[in-house]
């Protein structure tokens, strides 16, 4: 995962793990879609708010207990045509003359009729031989012992039973209760080939798309199972909820298992320039070390000089600054011949390896930092954080205590043990610290704008508000200050407030930062105006300019993606989710990134596949493609 950084989320949610610079943002986008689940897909119907559930009522129940498909819901009109149907076909039964055929045949026919009750026997060479209204008979007696069979558990008897009626009459009920059969023995390939077969004569056909989709979910073929899922789900007109969970499990799924092959293959490649900005300015500022400042002269041959030139690369705070100090990190410790700097040497390319998520060789980096200078703090921070995220707090919480131990005046330490308890849900504790390391440091400002968040959490809402009054005051010339001061106005309802929080953000950024500006402002602004006043086309400007300035932020990315998806632009937003895939650093970022990507995806073959279908669902929505 991200290391923790300076600003965990905001209002909207509280993280269960280490969150990204602008997890904030990525959080609201998340609690947007959860609270709008109606709207969020325009076309499968579905939002990826992922549970646990599975697609147990179509595991569970057979075709015994929803009256294998004998008695499909009809209309009034309809059950009168299929009566007079019956009597049509029973009067053409009894007064048609007897056919001509051999000796052997009517023998084998006269055989095969027995009493009303009785299972007909027919096979391939005596079906041949009856009319089209007593094959019609014959396949319904056939089915009424096969369901017979299915619910005394006799599939074996069922199958046989079922494949006769369908020499009688190739039925899509008859195909769909032969693979429930095969469904209950587990042979998948077949309960496909037989529900392919009942969905091609009956298009529509719910129960032997989603028999079909469990067989497929069986298989391991997850994007064919969705796709059956989705279908089902507008068919039903998304009243079936265990269809709705499936599509949900099947997404998870799909993107946990995607996931895993693609990360052992992904290249470590260090995230956006906001990203690595937001976690670097998380440690207060400090001169270089003697000896490396830019007025002393040193080869780029050398560590040293290797150390001071990436040192200088970072001061840009652009991506190509931090590419290169990541690689003048990299070749430093090639080189060697530090001296005095190699514990620091360690802690910085520890640093970059965990931006990069090599989380196995930055472990190593800072340990090895901690071993050769145990007073540099700071090492034992970023130790910290990594374990966190590694599902080791116990071992973060050592490292705190370590820092305290070395120099308790540190107010990095209590800044960064105050993320570690905001991410666990301790806000008391978290305040605490937050209050200490600007104690010990008033002139920090990510300490006072953490402390107005956690005091918002915690239920004060005056006390947060007044905090970020004062800031606002001391720091006038800080945009973090006004671009969080504003998710907490938007939270509260407070749009045009909010806005006008974000443009001063924004204002300040381009005033302060002009080539490395911080595009966090730009990103709540156009989600605000998404919110407040549905105004999609200004949203997408503003997001755009993000782009262009950070093209590697990943909130951007997904904020864009939704956007597009909102308006019904299915094909552009799917290149989007892709991009965020691809951008992409831990597996949890990952599967959430492939989730969205493929219920995209999916709504794209709904399309294409059932044309119908999308066209069924546009008359359930309402402008732009949302659900009514």
């Amino acid at each position: 995962m991200a290391p923790t950084l300076p600003l965990p989320t905001g209002p909207m949610g509280s993280p269960s793990a280490p969150i990204p610079a602008d997890s904030s943002l990525w959080d609201r986008v998340s609690t947007w879609v959860s609270e709008h689940k109606a709207v969020v897909y325009t076309i499968a119907g579905v939002a990826v708010v992922i549970t646990g559930a599975g697609a147990v009522y179509y595991i569970r129940n057979g075709p015994g207990q929803e009256s294998n498909d004998a008695t499909p819901k009809l209309s009034k009109k309809e059950r009168r045509k299929r009566k007079q149907a019956e009597r049509e076909a029973e009067t053409a039964k009894t007064s048609a003359p007897a056919p001509q055929a051999d000796a052997g045949a009517s023998a084998a026919k006269a055989a095969s009729v027995q009493v009303a009750d009785a299972v007909p026997e027919v096979d391939e060479t005596t079906v041949l031989s009856l009319s089209d209204a007593e094959r019609k008979e014959y396949g319904a007696k056939l089915k009424e012992a096969g369901n017979k069979a299915y619910q005394a558990k006799d599939f074996d008897k069922a199958i046989g039973l079922y494949s006769k009626a369908i020499l009688c009459k190739p039925d899509p009920v008859f195909y769909s209760n032969r693979a429930a059969c095969y469904n209950a023995l587990s042979q998948w390939e077949k309960v496909v080939e037989d529900t392919t077969a009942a969905v091609n004569l009956d298009p529509e056909y719910i129960k032997a798309l989603n028999r079909r989709a469990n067989a497929y979910d069986h298989l391991g073929k997850y994007s064919e199972a969705l796709l059956d899922f989705t279908a089902s789900c507008i068919i039903d007109g998304f009243r079936n909820e265990q269809s709705a969970q499936a599509v949900e499990r099947l997404l998870k799924k799909f993107a946990e298992t995607k996931a895993k092959e693609i990360m052992e293959s992904k290249p470590a490649r260090l995230p956006s320039s906001t990203f690595v900005g937001n976690y670097l300015q998380s440690f207060r500022p400090k001169p270089r070390p003697y000896g490396l400042e830019d007025s002393v002269e040193l080869s780029e041959e050398t560590g040293k000089g290797q150390l001071q030139k990436g040192l200088k690369a970072l001061e840009n705070k652009t991506g190509p600054g931090y590419e290169e100090a990541a690689e003048a990190f990299e070749k430093a410790m090639e080189l060697g011949d530090l001296d005095q700097y190699e514990a620091y040497a360690y802690n910085l390319r520890g640093t970059f390896l965990c931006l990069k998520g090599k989380h196995d060789e930055a472990l190593a980096d800072l340990s090895k930092s901690i071993e050769l200078d145990s007073d540099m703090t700071q090492s034992y921070i970023k130790r910290a954080s990594m374990n966190l995220e590694l599902g080791a707090p116990e071992k973060a919480e050592e490292d705190f205590n370590a820092a305290v131990a070395k120099n308790a005046e540190d107010p990095d330490i209590y800044y960064h043990r105050a993320q570690f308890h905001f991410i666990k849900g301790e806000f008391a504790e978290a305040q605490k610290d937050y209050q200490k390391s600007i104690d010990l440091d008033r002139d920090f400002i990510f300490s006072h704008i953490q402390l107005g968040v956690t005091q918002y959490k915690m239920g004060s809402i005056a006390s947060s508000m007044a905090t970020f009054r004062r800031c606002m005051k001391n720091f006038e010339k800080t945009p973090d200050v006004y671009n969080y001061y504003g998710e907490l106005l938007l939270d509260q309802g407070k749009c045009q407030e909010a806005i006008e929080k974000f443009d001063k953000a924004i204002e300040l950024e381009k005033e302060t930062k002009p080539t490395c500006m911080n595009v966090l402002p730009l990103i709540n602004k156009s989600l605000a105006l998404f919110q407040w006043k549905q105004d999609f086309s200004e949203a997408e400007k503003i997001c755009e300019t993000a782009l262009i300035i950070d093209p590697e932020c990943d909130i951007a990315v997904a904020t864009m993606a939704q956007l597009l998806l909102q308006q019904g632009k299915v094909t552009e937003a799917l290149k989007y989710f892709e991009r965020a895939a691809e951008l992409a650093r831990t597996e949890g970022e990952l599967v959430n990134a492939l989730s969205y990507a493929e219920a995209t995806k999916t709504q794209i073959q709904v399309q294409e596949k059932y044309p119908k279908l999308a066209s069924k669902l546009q008359g359930m929505s309402g402008p732009g493609g949302a659900m009514r």
